[in-house]
């Protein structure tokens, strides 16, 4: 156990790379849990849930086949944030909010099954599969543990989105400067060219972008790197009125 928290904890670290962390995910709990399959299915940017790792190829069918007839376990664990346990798919009654996925499920040789919510406080993100092949409850200890594990990729996961974000936003602050710059400094070049303040040439220039659906960045672009042509330099100019210093 000690082991299998250290490796996670390691790719939580180490070159982070969210596949390889919910795949071992789904192989640990395995190892350690003493279930036969695991799957891990977790939110898009959209909030819809996708399936991202499984111990085997026969639980990643079984997990697609869930997401598309959007009936199953770890779905309702996700909308509760709620452990969700069925100890034998067989019996219509245990089984009877997922007939579908029951009888899918038991063609694919599972009898059992618990789903474990993602989550951090009030913050639901997927949930972890346990498949069992032997029908009976999942023992207090192991759904503890499973759990724990679930937590662990939960805190993963928002780490490393926290930290995706965080590069987008810088990302988008450094884009939002170099912008800046260059609309100040194209300002500076329409001002001279007109005499403008620099309130007027940003008011013309502003407008022209708008009214010829241009970016704003990409017309301040063109007016420093070779100016605009004559037709477009006399529709900017016609957009502050000529003043007396001007006609002078």
């Amino acid at each position: 156990m000690a082991a299998a928290f250290i490796a996670l904890a390691d790719t939580l670290v180490t070159d982070f790379d969210v596949i390889e962390f919910l795949q071992q995910m789904a192989e640990r709990s395995v190892d350690l849990l003493g279930i036969d399959a695991a799957g891990l299915l977790v939110t898009d940017q959209n909030g819809r849930l996708r399936l991202v790792a499984t111990s085997n190829d026969q639980t990643r069918m079984l997990e697609l086949f869930q997401l598309q007839n959007r009936q199953g376990p770890c779905l309702d664990a996700f909308t509760t944030g709620r452990a969700v346990h069925c100890a034998d798919l067989g019996d219509p009654a245990e089984a009877a909010a997922w007939p579908l996925f029951a009888a899918r499920a038991g063609d694919s040789g599972f009898a059992a099954v618990s789903a474990l919510p993602m989550r951090l406080r009030d913050q639901v993100i997927g949930a972890l599969n346990l498949f069992r092949n032997d029908s009976g409850p999942l023992a207090e200890d192991t759904v503890r543990l499973g759990q724990a594990m679930a937590d662990i990729a939960t805190i993963g996961l928002l780490q490393e989105r926290t930290i995706r974000h965080g590069q987008v936003l810088t990302d988008q602050l450094q884009t939002a400067l170099t912008s800046r710059v260059v609309i100040e400094q194209a300002k500076g070049v329409l001002a001279e060219r007109h005499g403008w303040t620099m309130d007027q040439a940003f008011t013309a220039l502003r407008g022209h972008a708008r009214d010829n659906g241009r970016p704003l960045t990409a017309l301040a672009q063109t007016v420093v790197s070779r100016g605009l042509g004559e037709a477009e330099s006399a529709a900017l100019a016609g957009r502050v009125p000529r003043s007396p210093q001007a006609d002078r």
